[in-house]
């Protein structure tokens, strides 16, 4: 295994063990390859995983090509990691306060971040076997470990370690994903750094930790570190965090990463990085202020680079730009034989995003339309999302900022957590729901949820965007008491906007004349 591999399966313990076992197995025999499969795919992680594995239950005959871990990003280095580690630093954040709820801890309570990390990699390696090389192949994927590049339109050579495999495809998908963003700051490779792809192989806290990216991994990882006892310097370009979010919604995000002891540099203008005897130096202009920091250890999070290099698209006759694969609606790219599906053609960099366009891969790829009518599209999504930081932001559709760029009337509702009992009793009213809604209709057209469990919240504006809309909502009966109870009160807000004055009067008027 190569020492990029070795990195990223940090340390050398009985779960790292049992996780490349499962998803880079070093005894791995490649199949002799068929004289032509239905479906080749290039990339081992969601998208590719999700494509291959439908494909071959419908009965193609597929394979399925990986040069790295199986799994992807999302289990080796993304959610399934991140989570955990999130996980565990909420429960320290509990227990620090739990005199607000009349609980008594008692002095002298530690934490033991190795012992954290040591559980993420154990829950790692056991969901691991859903993607393991071994139960693909019992599915009926031919999986081939080693790097797979186009030699041709409709042909890809693989190089594995035990030799060369040629194989030749009526239909191909490329879902190799994205990486790590490596931004051009003076001194940072010199000092060396941390992404998402390293920061989990670390045993120990570092006690001084600077954040490059306010998005969504950097500002779920500051928090997570600073509530662990870090000293978090959490440096972003533009104002604020999470700029893409609804700003109402950040805000709330930013008070308690601050209450977390997060110091937020925002509005970072430049920035230089050297290496001194007491550890790495930052400096940084934050509104105009300089600043001086040092750190043990930096973490840059400035977002997604896709993996398009070394693997033939030219010979393809694949076009692509620096932003990934370029792909139409039905995710066909320019040779009409090869799609691509997940962070290497994609905005929406999400694991449910990725599983998304497998589905649509499938689709076109196994059952064209000869009129390329009827065809599965990335047109009719309204995808949702989710950081997962304390409280969460979940979205869907459209933020009020898009409609005005669209020329869209929107009324738009908010209600507030702190009016919600079960967020009252939970400790927990700090966020509101946010829809928008199409003017004269009750279409929703975006929805924006900020609290401690959005992301499982969310789900129900998007239900109602593709299959009905706020009536559905506020029609639903809606267990009490739950937070999601924000949802029905939120759509009900524009209910009542819309019982006007007449139509009470004449209610009024109806109920007089029925006590004749």
């Amino acid at each position: 295994m190569s020492e990029s591999h070795q990195s990223l399966v940090y340390p050398n313990d009985e779960y790292n063990r049992q996780l490349v076992a499962n998803v880079h197995p070093s005894d791995w025999v490649n199949p002799e390859s068929t004289a032509r499969y239905n479906l080749v795919v290039i990339g081992a992680g969601t998208a590719g995983l999700i494509t291959a594995v439908v494909a071959a239950s419908l009965g193609a005959k597929v394979a399925l090509i990986e040069k790295h871990l199986m799994g992807g990003d999302c289990l080796n280095v993304g959610c399934v990691p991140s989570k955990g580690m999130i996980r565990a630093a909420r429960v320290w954040a509990d227990l620090r306060k739990a005199s607000e709820f009349g609980l008594q801890i008692p002095p002298g309570v530690k934490y033991d971040f190795g012992s954290v990390m040591t559980r993420m990699r154990r829950l790692r390696a056991r969901i691991s076997q859903n993607d393991s090389a071994h139960r693909y192949a019992t599915l009926g994927v031919d999986v081939y470990i080693g790097s797979g590049r186009f030699l041709g339109t409709d042909t890809i050579q693989v190089n594995g370690p035990a030799g060369d495999r040629i194989l030749r495809f009526v239909k191909a998908a490329v879902c190799t994903g994205a990486r790590a963003s490596e931004p051009s700051i003076p001194g940072l490779q010199e000092v060396g750094y941390l992404t998402n792809e390293t920061v989990f192989s670390l045993t120990t806290l570092p006690q001084r930790i600077g954040v490059i990216g306010a998005g969504p991994i950097g500002c779920e990882l500051a928090q997570a570190f600073a509530r662990f006892g870090s000293q978090v310097s959490l440096i972003e370009a533009t104002h604020g965090i999470l700029p893409n979010e609804d700003r109402d919604a950040a805000a709330i995000v930013e008070q308690q990463m601050r209450r977390d002891s997060v110091q937020l540099l925002c509005c970072g203008q430049d920035l230089k990085i050297e290496k001194t005897s007491n550890g790495k130096r930052l400096t940084v202009d934050s509104h105009g202020q300089q600043n001086d920091v040092t750190v043990d250890e930096i973490l840059v999070a400035i977002g997604r680079t896709p993996n398009v290099e070394g693997i033939g698209l030219e010979a393809a006759g694949v076009d692509y730009d620096r932003n990934g694969i370029k792909v139409n609606a039905r995710l066909q790219t320019t040779n009409p034989k090869i799609y691509a599906a997940g962070d290497i053609c994609s905005r929406y960099k999400f694991t449910h995003a990725a599983d998304a366009m497998a589905q649509i891969v499938i689709q076109n790829a196994l059952f064209p339309h000869p009129l390329g009518l009827g065809y599965a599209s990335v047109e009719t999504w309204h995808m949702p999302w989710c950081t997962f930081t304390e409280p969460e932001i979940a979205h869907v559709g459209l933020y009020e900022r898009d409609a005005k760029g669209k020329g869209i009337e929107l009324e738009t509702y908010t209600y507030k957590l702190d009016e919600v009992d079960r967020a009252i009793l939970d400790g927990e009213e700090e966020g509101f729901a946010r829809v928008h809604i199409q003017k004269g209709t009750d279409r929703i057209l975006g929805a924006t949820i900020v609290a401690a469990r959005a992301g499982d919240m969310i789900s129900e504006f998007a239900v109602a965007m593709k299959a009905g809309g706020a009536k559905m909502i506020a029609g639903t009966i809606h267990p009490y008491p739950t937070q999601a109870e924000v949802n029905k009160k939120v759509v009900n807000l524009w209910r009542k906007a819309h019982f006007t004055s007449s139509t009470k009067k004449w209610l009024t008027k109806l109920f007089a004349w029925m006590r004749r």
